[in-house]
């Protein structure tokens, strides 16, 4: 072999080990950005039209996937294409992205009021929302609202279930949670778009879903309805659920506890928190009052 031949093999195994450290590096990339948001790789291939079996290959840096996928792929991420195929600029921006999905709730605010300064608080006008696992009372305290502030009054599942045509139960059972989390968005987007005064109740899991949870807090005045295990309990059992009675079920507890467990730095992400566990309703309602006046003083 001549010279020139070894030099063009030489060159030509460099490139191919150059492709395949690309490739594993976008693999990582796009997991990273995936993980990161929290979506899962089924969600990931509904949202871009890209096959799970694809997607397990472009991750692992076993797939030469092409651009038309890949750009599939970024817009679902909600990234610029560049963003998973740069160098140096993107690995900054990704480190920064980590650090910021590891920081707590209250340092992440810091620093979007940092970095977007621009956005009011009004934006959130008035709307306020009601958010607790169930058992926290946003039902019957947002009924109590509408009727001293004589605002309109919607619960999430409501305006879901009108979307659909179904109950909650039978939208679950059809198309399950992520399904049901679809139909969440959707019916948020639509109450988000509405500028007038309202009273909004959400479902205690909406904090699980992080764009879900995200719109909410950008367009609404959060409120947590914060109480103990035992006290959720009580009121779901007197609401008349016994499944859930730890008489019934010893487990119950439990789960209940590990759920609260697991949300409770969302909730805490709220806006507001009223500690209802050994307050009245008439208390608490006093003290959402006070929290509507100071949201906007033009609400009494």
């Amino acid at each position: 072999m001549s010279a020139n031949a070894d030099e063009m093999s030489i060159g030509q195994s460099e490139t191919e080990e150059s492709a395949e450290r690309f490739i594993r590096r976008l693999g990582s990339r796009v997991f990273d950005a995936r993980k990161s948001i929290r979506m899962s790789r089924r969600l990931l291939s509904e949202k871009s039209g890209v096959s799970q079996r694809t997607i397990v290959l472009l991750e692992t840096g076993k797939g030469n996937i092409s651009v038309g996928l890949l750009f599939k792929v970024a817009e679902a991420l909600k990234l610029d294409i560049a963003a998973l195929v740069g160098d140096a600029e993107y690995e900054q921006t990704s480190q920064l992205a980590v650090r910021f999905n590891e920081a707590s709730r209250s340092v992440q605010k810091q620093v979007l009021s940092l970095l977007l300064p621009e956005t009011p608080v009004a934006k959130k006008g008035q709307r306020i929302c009601l958010i607790g696992l169930r058992g926290a009372g946003k039902s019957t305290l947002g009924q109590l609202l509408r009727q001293s502030l004589s605002l309109p009054f919607f619960e999430l599942n409501r305006e879901i279930e009108s979307l659909c045509g179904m109950t909650v139960p039978e939208l679950i059972s059809l198309y399950g949670h992520e399904g049901y989390r679809r139909l969440e968005l959707q019916a948020l987007q639509t109450l988000a778009c509405m500028d007038e005064p309202m009273l909004f109740a959400v479902a205690g899991g909406v904090v699980s879903e992080p764009e879900n949870y995200q719109l909410l807090m950008d367009n609404f005045h959060t409120i947590w309805l914060k109480a103990s295990p035992e006290v959720h309990m009580d009121r779901v059992v007197r609401q008349g659920d016994a499944r859930l009675s730890p008489s019934a079920n010893s487990a119950a507890m439990q789960k209940l506890k590990s759920i609260l467990t697991s949300r409770e730095e969302l909730y805490a992400a709220a806006d507001y928190m009223i500690d209802t566990s050994e307050s009245t309703v008439d208390e608490v309602l006093q003290e959402l009052l006070k929290i509507v006046s100071q949201v906007r003083p033009s609400v009494q």
